[in-house]
């Protein structure tokens, strides 16, 4: 259907972090960037959420019209109604991190209706809905972008997509995904100086908000294995799930199963032994050990855990919770094309969501 007005409508699911700093910066864009209007019209929490049947709000008092609203959230399938039925296209903007709303993916797109999110389960999950997805919009003509489901506002998938649509040939792909692990080995191994005892520092990474609120969620591995899911994806492998390839978790077998987050600090001291011997066969090699992705196209290959590098290794010299990503590709031979810099935060996540959006206005509008 031909759209009469020059507008888009804009459904905003989850207001935490990323969420709050995504409205900030839509309202920036939204002013620098007249046509198309940019309307909000629907904005939700897990517990409340805000829509009219003018299909219009604020988009500077949105925060605060949710914080005081009555109205529960729409279900999805209520969602995907409200959206088709607004008078011109609509986007939706997932910034949870929500399975449910992941598998509702397919349903908004068969709609026509856009879709721009950070979630990485959506493309790390089944390989089926990976492939309903794609099929979703590829037949209804809408649009899904999720560059922050990588590296935050790193150009890392665009990056990778260009490669491949281009025609180049990506061999291998190597590098540092998560901003946790890269904090945590950069100041327990890092290239000068001895570093802290392994519980010390997994402890400081949680005080200072580098952490899930239960650190296993980060030393389990899985959210590493994510994200390889979805670049391995993109390069042409028929990845399954997350757990179909070798993933090295650093939680000590014997603390799997306690009880919570507070207890598992508690208990970690006593397990040090096995890091340090880690760190110090790496040293006796004059290398650091660092806690890396990789997928080997041509092997079909891809694994996730420790290993060492030289100190003069870009992966080694990591600063802060930097990510970087080496791709290895046909055209650029032996040197790899690298990405890095900050791979966690709102702002910069947010930044990847909004370019996204940027870039399905100038397919939709």
């Amino acid at each position: 259907m031909a759209t009469t007005t020059n507008q888009i409508f804009i459904a905003v699911i989850g207001a935490g972090g990323v969420g709050k700093c995504f409205l900030s910066q839509l309202a920036t864009l939204a002013a620098r960037r007249p046509t198309p209007k940019l309307s909000l019209c629907y904005i939700s929490s897990s517990k409340k959420a805000v829509f009219n049947a003018d299909y219009s709000i604020g988009i500077e008092n949105a925060l605060q019209e949710l914080a005081s609203s009555s109205k529960q959230p729409l279900s999805l399938p209520q969602l995907a109604d409200h959206l088709a039925a607004a008078p011109s296209k609509a986007i939706v903007v997932d910034n949870t991190s929500s399975q449910d709303v992941a598998d509702a993916y397919p349903l908004f797109l068969s709609r026509g209706i856009s879709i721009v999110t950070p979630n990485k389960k959506a493309f790390s999950g089944s390989y089926k809905l990976w492939q309903d997805i794609f099929t979703a919009a590829a037949t209804a003509g809408s649009k899904v972008y999720h560059e922050s489901s990588v590296g935050a506002g790193l150009p890392v998938i665009s990056t990778l997509k260009d490669l491949v649509d281009t025609g180049d040939e990506v061999t291998k792909i190597e590098g540092v995904f998560s901003g946790t692990m890269s904090f945590l080995f950069n100041s327990f191994a890092p290239v000068e100086g001895s570093g802290g005892q392994w519980s010390a520092e997994v402890k400081k990474a949680k005080e200072l908000g580098y952490t899930e609120p239960d650190p296993r969620d980060d030393l389990n591995g899985l959210d590493v294995a994510r994200k390889l899911t979805i670049l391995a994806r993109l390069a042409g492998l028929p990845v399954e799930s997350p757990t179909s390839f070798p993933v090295q978790s650093l939680i000590p077998k014997e603390l799997e199963t306690v009880s919570s987050g507070d207890e598992f600090l508690e208990k970690l001291p006593g397990f040090d032994s096995q890091m340090e011997e880690t760190k110090a066969a790496a040293e006796k090699q004059g290398k650091v050990v660092r806690f890396v992705g990789s997928i080997d196209v041509a092997s079909r290959s891809v694994k996730v855990g420790l290993e060492m590098f030289d100190k003069s290794h870009p992966i080694a010299a990591l600063k802060g919770s930097d990510n970087i990503i080496s791709f290895y590709t046909k055209r650029y031979g032996s040197n790899p094309l690298i990405i890095q810099g900050a791979g966690a935060g709102g702002d910069v996540t947010a930044m990847g969501v909004t370019s996204d959006l940027i870039k399905v206005l100038s397919q939709i509008a």
